[in-house]
């Protein structure tokens, strides 16, 4: 009993001069690579390596960014010690990392990175680590589950918008074409959504990278940025809507990867030009 006693004490001893930062940095780097691991391993699987890598496995590159950022926060040079509490919510979250779910994985992230956020009294570089982390689960998770939660409400208002543009009638998700030789689906690959969630990751990245100071305009430029991307989104599938021809041309890969890097170049503008006292002043 004694010998029991002593040796939990010293494996309290032992954590106790373990850094926090150290902590929070192996369950974040755990968690976010459990997390894309599935989706790496599948798109791999299904289109090969080279192809699977020129597609960035599927998942947008700002993902990856904001991982790498959010950790390096993290691992800042605080040399607080681990509190009990710390060990508590490292296993709930590790139980969840082990099982081969991803979104498990960025379950847990979403729940150490409120942990850190709402009690602990983290310094400024661990909080902007956690809100970064935690803003990648919105693509990465949040919004899958909203999308398999009100998919086919989030479908119909895209269709609404296109139909609009086209001044087509809509029917559910289906908008006629301009010239009325069909109609057009509008499917789950069509949905502005992804976009819009990636579009508050880059804002949430590229503005706690440059220590941005929060402000009331700040939403502004957060809505600018989702309103674009829906904009281009919504602009590329009303010109598939012209015609059968038209539909060809815009729902090609070239036309699609087009599309993609004018979403991209807008919406890191936006950002930019959000936080461009910040951005300017350390040029």
């Amino acid at each position: 009993m004694l010998d029991q006693s002593y040796n939990n004490a010293q494996a309290k001893s032992q954590l106790s001069g373990f850094p926090r930062s150290d902590l929070f940095t192996a369950l974040f780097m755990l968690g976010c690579t459990n997390g894309f691991a599935g989706r790496v391993i599948r798109s791999i699987d299904e289109n090969g390596l080279v192809n699977a890598i020129v597609d960035t496995f599927g998942i947008s590159v700002v993902a990856f960014i904001a991982c790498f950022v959010g950790i390096s926060f993290i691992l800042d040079n605080a040399r607080d010690e681990i509190r009990s509490a710390d060990i508590a919510i490292s296993a709930v979250v590790l139980s969840m990392i082990i099982l081969p779910v991803g979104a498990m994985s960025w379950l847990a992230v979403t729940i150490l990175s409120l942990y850190i956020l709402l009690c602990t009294e983290a310094n400024e570089s661990r909080r902007r680590g956690a809100i970064i982390l935690l803003a990648t689960t919105a693509p990465m998770l949040w919004s899958r589950l909203l999308f398999y939660l009100f998919g086919n409400l989030i479908l119909k208002i895209d269709a609404s918008l296109v139909g609009l543009m086209l001044g087509t009638d809509r029917s559910g998700t289906l908008v006629e074409f301009a010239d009325q030789s069909g109609s057009l689906a509008i499917l789950p690959g069509c949905s502005s959504l992804a976009n819009v969630s990636l579009a508050m990751l880059w804002w949430v990245t590229i503005s706690q990278a440059v220590r941005h100071r929060s402000c009331h305009h700040d939403i502004l430029w957060l809505l600018f940025a989702c309103a674009s991307v829906v904009a281009v989104n919504v602009t590329r599938i009303s010109f598939m809507g012209l015609s059968t021809l038209y539909y060809e041309i815009f729902h090609s890969p070239l036309a699609a990867s087009l599309a993609n890097i004018l979403t991209l170049t807008l919406t890191v503008l936006i950002c930019v030009l959000g936080v461009r006292r910040e951005v300017f002043s350390r040029a």
